[in-house]
């Protein structure tokens, strides 16, 4: 992939992966960084990111596990990713700022898709509809092991538990699914080994960004 060199385009950056992968964190660390390097930086999230959104959001994450059906998740997901498109990032991006997101529509295709083995043609049609062509620039696939990701999830456990309560196996597909996703589509996603401390990751993701994006 050809080095971006304008300094002063907007960037979607999407971090993925499991439970407990550390997104937030770096998030914080790489929003930091490129604000160094003179950049204004939007840190976001899905589902949420939004005014709307964040009310499906809670929807979505808080409560019992069996509340909603695969497809009633995707649904939600799709629904609230338009309203953060909308309101959050598009215009970010229209203002020259960098966005960096924990989650976008690579989470819908792990969890929906390869969790609850939604048809993965019908999350390409929803795509198309609530999203159209727009595709992140980079996206960072921090990747874990399962056991130790829903670990690290448990011990900061909170209000938004209905996700980590699934079974295991339903996340080892999730793990699965965006190995695949980084797989089939190398020019935009890269995978970060998210088993290590915390500023090996952070380097790691720097690397990623300053290779891909020049940034």
């Amino acid at each position: 992939m050809a080095v971006v060199t304008d300094p002063a385009s907007g960037r979607f950056i999407t971090l993925e992966g499991g439970e407990g992968a550390g997104k937030s964190t770096q998030i914080a660390r790489l929003r930091e960084r490129l604000e160094r390097h003179g950049h204004t930086v939007v840190a976001t999230r899905e589902p949420g990111g939004a005014p709307g959104a964040e009310m499906v959001r809670k929807l979505l994450v808080e409560g019992p596990a069996e509340r909603w059906d695969g497809t009633t998740e995707a649904l939600l997901h799709f629904a609230a990713r338009r309203d953060h498109l909308r309101s959050t990032v598009w215009p970010a991006l229209k203002r020259g700022a960098w966005v960096i997101s924990d989650r976008f529509a690579d989470s819908t295709v792990a969890y929906q898709g390869y969790g609850y083995g939604l048809d993965r043609a019908m999350l390409r049609a929803l795509y198309d509809i609530a999203v159209g062509d727009f595709h992140p620039d980079l996206t960072l696939i921090l990747d874990l092991p399962v056991e130790i990701g829903l670990g690290r999830a448990a011990a900061r456990r909170g209000a938004e538990t209905r996700y980590e309560g699934l079974p295991e196996d339903f996340h080892r597909r999730v793990r699965a699914g965006f190995l695949d996703i980084a797989t089939a589509d190398p020019g935009r996603c890269m995978v970060i080994d998210a088993n290590r401390d915390i500023e090996t990751v952070a380097a790691a993701i720097a690397d990623a960004v300053s290779g891909r994006l020049g940034a």
